[in-house]
């Protein structure tokens, strides 16, 4: 059984799907849901369903490390949280509108997290980093972990907010993640690190930071390049109703068959039809069984 390492986010998600048009000043009936979150615990959750030991470091709020590691544990997950004495868990408030998604985010504690204290022994065939982590670490900091992580095996990176890295860095940004393995923009996420905007001319520029990228379109499938290599990959067909698994689900099965030596077409494949899956179901974690 492959061992992977994932670097990221815990986050308290509040879930809002307003019945129709949000009207300002008044009332506007929604349905809202609360549901243990962030992109890399979800990931996590994710790749724990397929099989994977999967090892988590996060950081949370001292009132809700028991609550998380018991979440992170439900789902197969072996947590490494961090205590934060002074801060709280992060919250992020997901308003659902279709396909659509916006997102009202307090990071808290996860800003916070200590690379530096993650040891040795966790780490595998394979290391994880949500994009958010990577925003609140130095250049240096993040191409040590990337370093540490691919004296054992692979290195993957989801980029996680086309927001966050217009927000901050892009320079930087592209900077600290140069030599992962494996890199899973959105779109949107791709847009922003190239400034570029064909799918194909996007994936192509950004082999220059990662040896394989899939970049992925939601319906329109997956923009794979790795080597001379360029191509589309075609989504399958759901009936969404929520979206908010859609790319870690994506990112987890990627990376599972990569690590079960498949081809790379043959993995978007694969992950496609496992994020099609992810989108049937409510909130960004799959159901427990």
């Amino acid at each position: 059984m492959p061992k992977v390492l994932v670097i990221g986010d815990v986050i308290d998600d509040i879930i809002v799907t307003p019945s129709g048009p949000i009207r300002i000043d008044t009332d506007t009936t929604s349905k809202i849901q609360s549901k243990p979150g962030g992109s890399g615990a979800n990931f996590a959750c994710w790749l724990a369903s397929l099989g994977m030991e999967t090892h988590f470091v996060g950081r949370v709020g001292r009132s809700d490390f028991e609550r998380h590691s018991e979440l992170l544990r439900n789902f197969g997950v072996t947590p490494h949280l961090q205590i934060d004495e002074e801060t709280e868990t992060g919250k992020i408030v997901i308003l659902v509108e279709g396909n659509n998604r916006s997102f009202l985010t307090d990071r808290g504690a996860n800003s916070k997290l200590d690379l530096g204290a993650i040891q040795d022994e966790l780490f595998g065939d394979a290391l994880y980093i949500s994009g958010y982590s990577v925003f609140d670490q130095s250049v240096t900091s993040i191409q040590s972990l990337i370093a540490r992580g691919k004296q054992h095996g692979i290195v993957m990176c989801d980029p996680g907010s086309a927001g966050y890295i217009a927000d901050h860095s892009v320079t930087d940004f592209l900077n600290a993640i140069t030599g992962v393995d494996v890199l899973v923009p959105s779109l949107s996420e791709g847009r922003v690190l190239s400034a570029e905007d064909r799918p194909e001319i996007i994936a192509a520029q950004l082999t220059s930071r990662a040896s394989l990228v899939a970049l992925t379109l939601g319906a329109e499938g997956v923009q794979l390049a790795w080597s001379d290599e360029n191509l589309r990959v075609d989504a399958f067909n759901a009936e969404v109703v929520d979206p908010t698994g859609a790319g870690d689900a994506f990112a987890a099965k990627f990376l599972s068959e990569l690590l079960a030596f498949s081809t790379p077409d043959q993995a978007a494949l694969a992950a496609n039809r496992f994020a099609a899956k992810a989108v049937t179901v409510n909130g960004g974690r799959p159901k427990i069984s």
